[in-house]
């Protein structure tokens, strides 16, 4: 298979998602003459841009409407297309976006049932595991910083140079979590060490399996946690983290801060819930979430969600500061793209020399079915 035309369409979901690969982008896919690239009409303005910062970087560039541009041999797209846009593609054209294989099997199988070649950026990890296409500093402060100016609002002592530390408690210890802490930490800094010296600053603790899994450990933590952040990645994301009875033992005043915004499927079975029992998934519209939000009717029936807090959760963290995120999207996307480009997509070799096909390889839906769904 060769790709000749790649169309870029615009993510039509909250107001607030505003990401479109940036022109330098486009600038640097300039030598691809034979190859026809599409982007969709309105592409980057939610940024600031117009047609004319993109045709001056790449003068190549057509604009088309959303419809025409999902027609075209490559789709790339940041957030996952929606099911009629994947019913819009052509059998055996390319999907390269974040599509979270792990948590949506409906969409997997949509994808595999409509001939699509299937690439997930989040999926994109080289030889020892790590992911090749990721903002996870984009993910952990923008939630950080959130939650913390929440925080700020709520506590009543705040300032006060006679209240205890702030305790923030992280649950999961991957990159989002580590990311997590080096904000807060920078935070704490602003806030306490540069200025407010008299007043306490922030501890933070992260705790691994071996605590979640014993609830009264759990216990004492959670009475005076004033953040609690899921930072978690469950191998399994029908099994509840923090049940919602526990939520009861944070103080009022407490904020939960939901950075791995997995969302809830009660189309499968078991179903798909969050790491914290009976909490909202925000959007970039809407990520301050009240406990009398309406946000919480959307919660399926059986989750137990009687005790609440105030949550801060997006669905699309890095979205909070859309520019600075499309730029590292762009810088990281690039050597997937000219693979695809070079190489058939269809004959990519996992033994590779080239480190970016076999992650290519990675990810790609077929291997994720093979490797792992099987595995459950």
């Amino acid at each position: 298979m060769v790709i000749k035309s790649i169309g870029f369409p615009r993510m039509h979901k909250e107001k607030g998602e505003k990401r479109d690969f940036l022109p330098e982008l486009f600038e640097k896919l300039k030598r691809y003459k034979e190859i026809n690239i599409f982007v969709e009409e309105g592409y980057g303005t939610g940024m600031g841009y117009l047609p004319e910062d993109y045709l001056r970087k790449n003068p190549n560039l057509k604009f088309a409407d959303h419809n025409e541009v999902y027609e075209k041999d490559m789709i790339v797209v940041l957030r996952a297309p929606e099911d009629e846009e994947i019913r819009m593609m052509k059998r055996g054209s390319v999907l390269l976006s974040m599509l979270h294989y792990d948590t949506r099997p409906l969409r997997n199988k949509l994808l595999e049932q409509r001939g699509i070649i299937c690439f997930s950026m989040d999926s994109l990890t080289d030889d020892n595991n790590v992911r090749m296409l990721v903002n996870y500093s984009g993910t952990a402060r923008s939630g950080v910083k959130v939650a913390f100016n929440e925080l700020r609002k709520r506590m009543p002592d705040f300032y006060s140079p006679s209240r205890r530390p702030i305790n923030v408690t992280i649950i999961g210890m991957g990159a989002v979590g580590l990311n997590a802490v080096k904000a807060f930490e920078e935070l704490s800094d602003i806030e306490f060490f540069d200025s407010n010296e008299e007043v306490p600053g922030i501890i933070i603790r992260m705790i691994p399996r071996n605590i979640t899994k014993d609830k009264k450990l759990l216990a004492p933590l959670l009475k005076e946690t004033d953040i609690l952040v899921d930072a978690s990645k469950r191998p399994d994301p029908s099994e509840i983290i923090i049940p919602n009875r526990l939520i009861s033992l944070l103080p009022q005043h407490a904020i939960i801060l939901d950075l791995s915004a997995d969302p809830y499927n009660d189309r499968i079975s078991p179903m798909q819930v969050k790491g914290i029992e009976g909490i909202p998934t925000g959007t970039l519209d809407k990520y301050v979430i009240e406990p009398d939000d309406e946000l919480y009717n959307t919660i399926p029936e059986g989750v137990n969600s009687e005790n609440r807090r105030v949550v801060v959760s997006c669905n699309a963290w890095p979205g909070v500061d859309p520019a600075e995120c499309m730029a590292i999207y762009g810088e990281q996307i690039l050597p997937f793209l000219q693979v695809l480009l070079e190489k058939d997509p269809l004959s990519l070799d996992i033994n590779s020399d080239n480190l970016y096909e076999r992650a290519l390889v990675r990810g790609s839906l077929d291997y994720f079915c093979h490797y792992f769904s099987s595995r459950r």
